[in-house]
This record gives C-alpha cells, structure tokens and sequence, in this order.
C-alpha cells in the first residue's frame, strides 16, 4: 500500500462534524515516501502531495507506522512514545486526527 493509497483511505474516514470551523493543515513527512498534507477547513478535508507552506502541525514518521496508525493497529500515542512518530509544531493538534479520521 502506497502512502498516497494510505491518505486516500484517511480521506474516505473523514469525520465532517468534528471538522466544524477549524482551518489547520496538517503535513505528513514520511520517511521512506512522498510528502502529503491535509487541509482540513470548515468540514471540508483536501489531501496535497508534498510540502505545505504553514502547517499547523508536521507528523514526521515511515510508511509502515502511517498505514498502521490510519488502520487501528498501532495506536498513535505508543507510536509516538516508541521514537516512530514525531510531531512538531502544534502538538495538540495531532492528537485531534483521531477525532478527524476515527479508526
């Protein structure tokens, strides 16, 4: 499964609702892939390929952690724990992907 198959596969998860008046970008750096990002805004969500140019949060991380992360079989916060997931910018914001993009 290639990256874009597994952001594909987060857009069709896409939780409208929790969605409601927010405008962030969150940018997906995968290690071992290409770049996406996602533009989520007023219940709307657009995945790129590539760079964004002011994301709100970076999740920095390889494609076997994204495709178990997206699919429910790693949790993010273990993830993250173990050194196979980063984040910078705005920390908070990833963990409102889950409400986003419920597994």
């Amino acid at each position: 499964m290639s990256v874009a198959d597994i952001v594909q596969t987060m857009q069709s998860k896409f939780n409208a609702g929790a969605a409601a008046g927010l405008d962030l970008v969150f940018q997906f750096n995968i290690e071992d892939g290409e770049n996406h990002y996602l533009v989520v805004k007023d219940g709307t969500c657009d995945v790129q390929k590539g760079d964004a140019e002011n994301a709100n949060v970076t999740l920095i991380m390889d494609t076997e952690t994204l495709k178990g992360i997206t699919s429910g079989e790693t949790d993010g916060m273990q993830a993250f724990m173990a050194g196979k997931l980063r984040a910078e910018g705005d920390m908070m914001l990833a963990m409102k992907l889950g409400e986003l993009f419920p597994v």
